[in-house]
């Protein structure tokens, strides 16, 4: 994802002067082709996330797009009241861009965990959020944010993604969607793999679920993907905490809405912050497996 994005940002930035992109001290290889082509588009704020927050707000109430690109516990929680008082309040079209989220970084510690971000957008006013599953939907997301006035959350994978996206349904088509008894799993992020090899044992199984890729989420959004999958069981799979994510956000909606869902969820709950290692590793000891994601299914929808 993190290629796709420097190769996609690049592009937009050569025929749209008004993108600048702002990173903390960091992105040197993945980043250097914008830097060298459009080096008065490109700002290194060093390791001042608050500062080059309220920078990137300056910026975009003044015309620009900026995009501040960091590790993503970085511009998120180290600079929150800025984000708070000067790009959510301020309505300024500033797009913070996380990279690593979940538990990407997790032989870093817990300290460099992104597993609260979601909820911690979600609280802010006028926030759009992307989350998208591989590099397709990563271009397909900046297309969104440009052609938006809104800030923007762009919640990105650590790298090496597999291109998934073509075996998902998108959270923009779900309207088309034809969604039959055995339901759907929904899921936000490059967690989409151990979902499709869960759908796998599933269809062996003789249970065939829509499996539908949430990266564009915002209310209207939210309400139109309840409407098209409300009727039938639901699965939501997210590398967040339980509390403020996905399956919280389609939960609160669906009652804001007077509708009744058939919902099971499969996220962080069980993740300990005492435990080191790599993110495969750390989604295993967190239970968000294929065979616990089929298993659970199974039970929702009482077979």
């Amino acid at each position: 994802m993190r290629n796709s994005f420097a190769k996609k940002i690049t592009e937009m930035a050569q025929k749209d002067s008004s993108i600048i992109l702002i990173v903390g001290d960091l992105g040197f290889g993945v980043l250097d082709d914008f830097a060298n082509k459009l080096p008065n588009q490109y700002i290194n704020a060093g390791v001042t996330e608050q500062s080059m927050m309220s920078m990137a707000a300056g910026l975009a109430s003044q015309g620009f797009r900026p995009f501040v690109y960091s590790i993503a516990n970085f511009p998120i929680f180290r600079c929150f009241e800025q984000i708070r008082n000067d790009v959510s309040y301020m309505g300024n079209p500033v797009t913070i861009v996380a990279v690593g989220a979940g538990l990407s970084y997790g032989n870093l510690g817990y300290s460099h965990h992104a597993i609260e971000d979601i909820a911690a957008i979600r609280s802010l006013t006028g926030f759009e959020i992307y989350a998208p599953c591989d590099g397709s939907e990563v271009e397909v997301s900046l297309e969104l944010i440009i052609a938006s006035s809104k800030p923007s959350y762009l919640r990105l994978g650590k790298g090496g993604e597999k291109e998934i996206s073509n075996e998902t349904l998108s959270i923009l088509n779900i309207e088309s969607a034809n969604i039959n008894n055995h339901g759907s799993i929904l899921f936000t992020g490059s967690i989409g793999s151990r979902v499709l090899e869960a759908k796998e044992l599933l269809v062996a199984k003789g249970v065939t679920p829509q499996v539908i890729s949430c990266h564009s989420l915002n209310d209207t959004s939210i309400q139109k993907l309840i409407r098209a999958v409300g009727n039938f069981p639901i699965m939501v799979v997210e590398e967040h905490s339980k509390i403020g994510g996905l399956g919280s956000w389609i939960i609160e909606s669906a009652d804001e809405m007077d509708m009744q869902l058939k919902v099971s969820r499969i996220d962080l709950r069980n993740h300990s912050i005492s435990k080191l290692g790599d993110q495969s590793f750390l989604l295993d000891e967190a239970g968000v497996t294929a065979e616990n994601i089929s298993a659970k299914f199974l039970n929702l929808v009482g077979r």
